[in-house]
């Protein structure tokens, strides 16, 4: 006898029919997938801790609208937009974020001494980098690079073309790969 994990199709049946361990379990699945996609585009954990959560009672509230279950992520996903950016235009609050110029997220302080970046450097820098896109383009490379959302689905989330998505990720990345690139190399391309 072949066992198979509980796919998220049988668990959004279970719970549609009143089983909330079976919510539980999507929830245990999801909830880190969304929570770092929305620490990403709110830039405070607090934030988006709190969407996570508002996140996750929506989905569970309207669970019986989706359609088709095999899209409960991008479905999901979209919920994550729609709430980030419900916060993202009330007036803000007097916090320091990743976005804020002054912030301590320097792409030059990211460089070691001998001009190699180690992990957490690297990681420092490619939020900061992530910081020169606009929020359209942040938004796309994260579900794309960081969520692994196929081409079709992120424009089921965004709400807009294939060809827009496309755009945005690939115009992102010639930005991306411009700040990130060594400093040694952006000043050669620079004299050529």
């Amino acid at each position: 006898m072949i066992f198979r994990e509980v796919e998220d199709r049988d668990l959004i049946a279970q719970t549609c029919k009143g089983d909330v361990e079976a919510y539980n379990k999507l929830v245990s699945r999801w909830e880190k997938r969304v929570f770092n996609y929305l620490l990403r585009l709110v830039g405070e954990r607090e934030d988006a801790l709190d969407l996570t959560q508002d996140v996750m009672l929506k989905a569970y509230q309207n669970l019986k609208k989706l359609d088709d279950p095999e899209r409960f992520g991008a479905w999901l996903f979209r919920i994550a937009h729609n709430e980030a950016y419900s916060m993202l235009r009330k007036p803000k609050r007097e916090t320091a974020s990743i976005d804020d110029p002054g912030s301590s997220y320097d792409l030059g302080d990211a460089l070691s001494v001998s001009g190699r970046m180690l992990p957490v450097e690297t990681s420092l820098a490619v939020t900061a980098a992530l910081t020169k896109l606009t929020p359209e383009q942040r938004e796309a490379v994260l579900l794309k690079v960081y969520q692994g959302f196929k081409f079709e689905e992120m424009a089921q989330i965004l709400e807009c073309p294939v060809s827009t998505v496309k755009s945005r990720v690939y115009s992102a990345f010639e930005i991306l790969k411009d700040v990130l690139a060594p400093a040694d190399t952006r000043w050669k391309e620079r004299r050529v």
